[in-house]
């Protein structure tokens, strides 16, 4: 087995220092959201900063993100595109979303950022058929990632790629005694990706668990 660095308090708090380069309004947006009783649903500084690099690194002029929450993943997507570029938010909480339009004017991204407030499966079926995006991130309700995984990939662009958050479940995924449902799901979905000829991924140990999917 390969070496890994355990990722101690200590080492996370340098993380975020040196490696995360937040802007005031993503700062703002994790404090708030940080005091929310769901807070643990929001990603970390690393990986929000990881997406912005890997947006430029793409050349992604359209993203779609499925799951906004208070907005930081968001704002970290839309930092990565160009002026003329556009991210289409898919949720249903318009508390939480509210929050993150918010922050989409202080970071000065809201007229790249599009939101959409309804179920994202018909959000999504809703769209025109054929490729429209280059990047996506998936990061909601779990049972459902199948669907979003389908309706995305088919408006994908040749090596384009899809983010999908929370793969390891907190480590959950290697444990044989876990058996709820979305520990479940998340192992159901890995193998779905991991089997699928269209694409080629790698699991990420960023975060709860990152998949990288690069469309063939």
């Amino acid at each position: 087995m390969g070496r890994f660095v355990k990722a101690t308090d200590a080492l996370m708090a340098y993380l975020t220092k040196t490696g995360a380069r937040e802007t005031a309004a993503q700062a703002k947006c994790r404090e708030e959201t940080a005091r929310m009783p769901m807070a643990m649903m929001q990603i970390a500084p690393e990986q929000g900063a990881f997406m912005t690099v890997l947006t430029r690194l793409v050349g992604a002029r359209s993203a779609i993100e499925v799951g906004t929450f208070t907005g930081y993943s968001s704002i970290s997507i839309a930092r990565g595109l160009p002026g003329d570029g556009t991210l289409l938010c898919c949720d249903v909480n318009e508390e939480w979303t509210a929050i993150a339009r918010k922050y989409w004017e202080r970071a000065g991204l809201d007229g790249k950022i599009e939101l959409r407030l309804a179920p994202a499966v018909d959000t999504l079926r809703q769209l025109p058929a054929g490729e429209q995006f280059d990047l996506a991130f998936i990061d909601a309700d779990k049972a459902n990632y199948p669907s979003y995984y389908a309706e995305v990939l088919s408006r994908l662009r040749r090596n384009g790629v899809i983010l999908v958050d929370n793969t390891l479940w907190g480590g959950a995924v290697a444990d044989p005694k876990a058996s709820d449902d979305n520990t479940r799901a998340i192992l159901a979905f890995n193998d779905m990706v991991a089997n699928d000829e269209r694409v080629e991924s790698v699991i990420l140990t960023v975060g709860d668990g990152l998949t990288l999917i690069r469309k063939r």
